[in-house]
């Protein structure tokens, strides 16, 4: 009975611990949100914009250049940031300000940073239920087609007049091609973003195509747009009209809404097989 006691005390003690919390990225807040913890949260970025009320919350700055001061002036009891963020995070330390850093990049690390979260602010249940909801959505990608090669372009082009950005390895998109049973078209292990010219992209001769476009419309593109230079190309994907569009603004987020995209890449696929 004092063993329970202390614990529940010791739990106390750490949900208290966290009354305001400054995220430092889009994916992070939105995680925050999803455990519970939006209303901890006293300051993210200019970047933070789901859920609406987000964009409430006192704004510190961009992604890799929050500014220290408006940091400082909310008081947080701890700033959560990204990996590729540990500068920050240093300077942060060094100002007697506590800090927690995960990794969110692939499916297992996003999965993992939930999960250490949920941890950190006492939500283990809601997490374990969040990356269940994420290993289901994996799961429904299985046997709908397979052995595909799958390009995925990030922005808008009108034409193929500039180099094209496109998903690599070491990314989340990446892992979610492999549990769907198809292969990135571009194989290459080289971190850095990926950038190809019209050349390499026929070289590849992609079986599906989908472009990420998640401001295409305040961009002013329609989905017919982004599609039509793809249909024009000497590819499998312009012979078989497997070119899409997603215009999810979650599918660059890595958070718990990864579920969405899956869930709409799931959607390609299967009209890839009809």
């Amino acid at each position: 009975m004092l063993l329970k006691l202390l614990l529940v005390t010791l739990l106390a003690a750490q949900l208290s611990a966290y009354e305001r919390i400054v995220a430092l990225s889009p994916a992070i807040n939105e995680i925050l949100f999803a455990l519970g913890f939006g209303d901890k949260i006293v300051g993210n970025t200019d970047y933070c914009r789901y859920p609406i009320e987000s964009n409430a919350i006192a704004k510190v700055g961009g992604y890799f250049s929050p500014s220290l001061e408006k940091i400082v002036v909310l008081k947080p009891d701890i700033v959560i940031l990204q990996e590729n963020n540990l500068a920050t995070a240093d300077k942060l330390q060094k100002l007697g300000i506590q800090t927690m850093v995960v990794k969110i990049d692939t499916i297992d690390s996003i999965k993992k940073a939930i999960n250490s979260l949920g941890t950190l602010l006492g939500k283990k249940e809601k997490s374990a239920l969040i990356v269940k909801k994420i290993d289901h959505s994996l799961t429904g990608l299985k046997g709908i087609v397979k052995n595909k090669k799958i390009l995925i372009p990030i922005g808008y082009y009108s034409d193929f007049s500039k180099e094209i950005f496109v998903a690599g390895q070491n990314l989340y998109f990446d892992d979610i091609i492999e549990a769907s049973g198809n292969t990135n078209a571009l194989q290459r292990s080289q971190k850095g973003q990926p950038v190809l010219n019209l050349e390499k992209i026929l070289k590849l001769n992609p079986d599906i195509v989908i472009i990420l476009a998640p401001l295409m419309r305040e961009k002013k593109f329609t989905k017919e747009a982004l599609i039509a230079p793809w249909l024009k190309l000497p590819i499998k994907a312009a012979a078989t009209k497997s070119v899409f569009v997603e215009e999810g603004a979650y599918a660059g987020v890595p958070s718990d809404r990864i579920t969405y995209f899956i869930d709409d890449f799931r959607g390609f696929l299967v009209e890839t097989a009809r």
